[in-house]
């Protein structure tokens, strides 16, 4: 019987293009100036001291921003570049830039599972700053509420099951219990070698012939056994 349910953001809940051509184009336009400004603050000064242990070398301010450009461009999950963008997606958000895309079908789903008193939690490879964010500031207000906890990757990878073994670990619930959904096999794989149950959202594409997981095409599809 499910009693929490873990999802995935971007391609789940929120559509990619948001990700990709909102989010991202904005954390990589600002990023350079935000961090030559505020770099004496001790959130951002602790994240370019990250990104100079990530590299193994301490940097120059310019060379850890040139890194985290970089990083950017090649779309790669590191939890301080992660941590980064969440600060600067704060202050999108603020400004009324953009508000967090959410699909109508998972705002009905995690509302629905909610009121049936399942807990609802996130796994993104975004921050959990980032996060709750997103979901904070969606195009149908604050729905933080509704969540019970968020993880990121300071868990562990997304590919990696140890990382919903130790989410298991951190709800307090039996894996089969769990109800992960994502719109990446391999994450639905590792999660599944993990013991949780799995549904593959495809909302785009084609589905592979023999999937290993149940197969949904939005929340209204998804199948709580």
């Amino acid at each position: 019987m499910i009693k929490a349910i873990l999802t995935d953001i971007e391609g789940t809940t929120s559509s990619i293009s948001f990700v990709h051509q909102v989010l991202f184009p904005y954390a990589r336009a600002h990023l350079s100036d935000f961090i030559r400004m505020h770099y004496q603050d001790a959130a951002v000064r602790t994240q370019i001291d990250a990104v100079s242990v990530e590299v193994g070398r301490s940097l120059t301010v310019e060379e850890a921003i040139a890194q985290l450009l970089q990083w950017i461009d090649q779309d790669r999950k590191i939890t301080a570049l992660k941590s980064l963008q969440g600060i600067l997606w704060e202050k999108g958000y603020r400004d009324g830039d953009f508000k967090g895309h959410l699909y109508e079908d998972a705002k009905r789903g995690l509302e629905r599972w909610h009121q049936n008193g399942i807990k609802l939690y996130v796994y993104s490879s975004g921050s959990v700053y980032a996060q709750r964010l997103l979901f904070g500031f969606s195009d149908y207000g604050d729905l933080n509420p509704l969540f019970s906890g968020n993880f990121d990757t300071k868990i562990g990878g997304k590919k990696d099951s140890d990382s919903y073994r130790n989410i298991t670990q951190a709800i307090g619930l039996q894996c089969a219990d769990i109800l992960f959904l994502s719109d990446i096999v391999e994450e639905l794989d590792a999660a599944k070698e993990a013991g949780m149950q799995t549904c593959w959202l495809v909302r785009e594409g084609e589905v592979l012939q023999h999937s290993a997981h149940p197969v949904a095409k939005d929340f209204d599809e998804v199948v709580l056994r």
